[in-house]
């Protein structure tokens, strides 16, 4: 797709800018990959003397990449709360038509802290600031308020829960209802879920009540994105339709790691979720440009989001 870099950039950008001008936006779930100079990125910008300056690459890559497409989702959000000047930051390297997805920080989802050392001595313990909307409101949202033109959505990412978190998902859904319920009104607000059996009419009818979209996910343990798109009532906002290709169900997180860096290539093609992706372009062109979709593609989908990317918009692979 991309053996000719300036060709083959400049139509995934007409493609990319035509879309968004009519609500749909693509992009990729972070930016930060070297693997795409050559694709996406111009290595000879990030050079200094003569080899290529990484610190360089991440402070200045998002310009480049905002020239092509037109949103990306912020992995980096939901590991710690972000501040005013770094989204100040990102939001003053992109044009006034760039929208960012922001995972929102998982001091709100987490309701145990798993025991992992980046929680310290929190890992194993039960999380007090689980659905705490003042937190969030205070901490999240308030340093977005100067750059709220440029947020497209605000993922509220739940890893799966088990048994000893809650018996039933409708007592999880009682308390994502309270939650959603005290959030201050007028965000663009997304759930993402991790227990496929939870996916039911009362966590959509929660959804719906509050204006807030599901977000279709493709994930090791999630149906597939095309599943989710089939349930009804799984368009919970008129207004907002939003999807992460993540994972090919069934794959670990690791062994995507694993097999698909540094990310230069596809390297195992998946029809199913470039059908979904199709599907999900196709009806939000179809809705017009007021109502909004968000596709991100993850680089352990098939190895290489913009190829993934470039497969879902009709383009040789």
């Amino acid at each position: 797709m991309f053996s000719t870099m300036a060709f083959e950039r400049e139509q995934l950008k007409l493609k990319a800018e035509g879309l968004a001008a009519k609500g749909v936006y693509l992009g990729t779930s972070s930016w930060k990959y070297p693997g795409w100079c050559g694709m996406l990125y111009d290595r000879r910008r990030y050079e200094y003397r003569g080899k290529f300056a990484e610190s360089r690459f991440n402070r200045d890559c998002l310009t480049e990449y905002a020239e092509v497409l037109k949103t990306v989702c912020v992995d980096a959000a939901y590991y710690t709360f972000p501040s005013k000047p770094s989204l100040e930051t990102m939001v003053g390297q992109t044009p006034a038509d760039f929208r960012f997805g922001l995972k929102v920080t998982d001091a709100i989802t987490i309701k145990k802290f798993p025991r992992l050392d980046r929680f310290g001595p929190q890992a194993g313990k039960a999380n007090e600031n689980f659905l705490n909307a003042g937190l969030f409101a205070e901490a999240f949202l308030k340093p977005c308020e100067t750059v709220r033109p440029a947020i497209g959505l605000l993922m509220f990412e739940f890893s799966r829960f088990w048994p000893t978190d809650y018996e039933h998902g409708r007592d999880f859904v009682a308390d994502l209802d309270r939650f959603l319920g005290q959030l201050p009104k007028g965000w663009p607000y997304g759930v993402e879920m991790r227990n496929r059996n939870w996916l039911k009419p009362e966590y959509f009818e929660c959804l719906a009540r509050h204006q807030v979209t599901h977000v279709f996910n493709s994930w090791e343990a999630m149906p597939s994105v095309g599943e989710q798109m089939a349930l009804a009532e799984s368009r919970t906002n008129p207004n907002l339709v939003a999807a992460r290709f993540l994972l090919k169900p069934g794959r670990k997180y690791e062994a995507a790691v694993e097999a698909f860096k540094p990310y230069d290539r596809v390297k195992e093609e998946n029809p199913e979720a470039r059908a979904a992706g199709q599907g999900l372009i196709a009806e939000g062109q179809a809705a017009g440009p007021d109502r909004k979709t968000f596709i991100f593609v993850n680089n352990r989908m098939e190895g290489n989001a913009l190829e993934t990317i470039g497969a879902m918009l009709g383009n040789p692979g």
